[in-house]
């Protein structure tokens, strides 16, 4: 029973301990002028990360692979059906030219590496797929690409301030960021431990256990933000944040995993692979069919109805 409770209160404390740090960070940021693109795609990105980064870390030392493939890969799912699509509803998100011919790319192009590295060894030896520590120091060299590429983007646009976060005193902010980093562990702890132990009660797999309860629970933080910054219009921050975060979970969150304990794929999780894909392109050409190329109110319901359609599958597939 006490295993049940901790699952529970991890969840809480990875949501608390997202937004502690995002809030104490965003404040940070907001001092020095960062524009709201940078924010959402950096610090709120990696903030929101956060959970899945803590509950992979602990998974791979744990020697639960398929924890933390299937959490990195459901969470990528529900950034962009479910958070961009709850988002869309409550306001429609115009995208900058720079997200969609940068940012989304190059969050689909992840998705396609870490696909082509899992099977690279699919003709070799097809019952040993993985990703091994090589495969993560390349996700990890590709990541440091896309760090190079905000950097970029944050001395081309500096003029624009973040609105969304209250500007507090450097050392309440600086509170912020540890009590969020102690509460990010202690809750990843937890929910790591509660997952493996439903899964193992309930005879479902740690796979289907990271896709969907895992994997929803985690990406909480990415729905809030993105929900109240699509509420405040600040819809930079809401798409950024959503877009970052799957760039940052399979790049840096994956890669990092694999160069702690090389990760065991199944070929199962090629599907998985394939929906990420999917709702990127979904994602692209909902904004190139838009009249105000932005990610509108009938985009976030079609959003909505495909991550429940996935959803159902995975219920079918066990």
């Amino acid at each position: 029973m006490l295993t049940y409770i901790l699952f529970v209160v991890g969840f809480v404390l990875l949501i608390k301990g997202a937004d502690w740090l995002v809030d104490g960070a965003s404040s940070i940021a907001k001092k020095y002028r960062v524009s709201d693109i940078v924010i959402g795609l950096t610090i709120v990105s990696f903030g929101t990360s956060m959970p899945e980064l803590i509950v992979n870390i602990l998974a791979s030392l744990n020697g639960s692979a398929e924890l933390a493939v299937g959490n990195v890969f459901g969470s990528n799912i529900a950034n962009i059906l479910l958070i961009l699509g709850v988002a869309a509803l409550i306001y429609p998100l115009p995208l900058q030219r720079g997200t969609v011919m940068s940012e989304i790319p190059f969050s689909l192009m992840a998705a396609l590496l870490v696909g082509f590295l899992a099977n690279a060894a699919l003709f070799d030896k097809p019952l040993g797929l993985s990703i091994s520590r090589a495969d993560g120091a390349i996700l990890l060299f590709f990541f440091v690409l896309f760090m190079l590429y905000v950097f970029k983007v944050s001395r081309e646009g500096g003029e624009e301030t973040v609105e969304s976060y209250e500007e507090k005193p450097m050392l309440k902010a600086g509170g912020l960021i540890l009590l969020g980093i102690v509460a990010l562990f202690l809750g990843g702890k937890w929910t790591v431990d509660g997952a493996i132990h439903i899964a193992t009660q309930l005879g479902m797999s740690e796979s289907f256990i990271g896709l969907t309860v895992v994997a929803i629970g985690t990406s909480l933080p990415e729905l809030v933000t993105s929900a109240v910054a699509a509420k405040r219009r600040n819809t930079d921050i809401a798409v950024g944040n959503a877009v970052g975060s799957n760039i940052f979970n399979i790049l840096w969150i994956l890669g990092i995993s694999a160069l702690i304990h090389p990760l065991p794929f199944n070929v199962l999780s090629n599907f998985d692979i394939l929906m990420i894909i999917f709702a990127s392109t979904l994602l692209i050409l909902s904004v190139s069919l838009e009249k105000k190329k932005a990610v509108g109110r009938f985009s976030g319901v079609l959003f909505l109805l495909c991550y429940i359609a996935y959803i159902v599958f995975l219920l079918q597939r066990g």
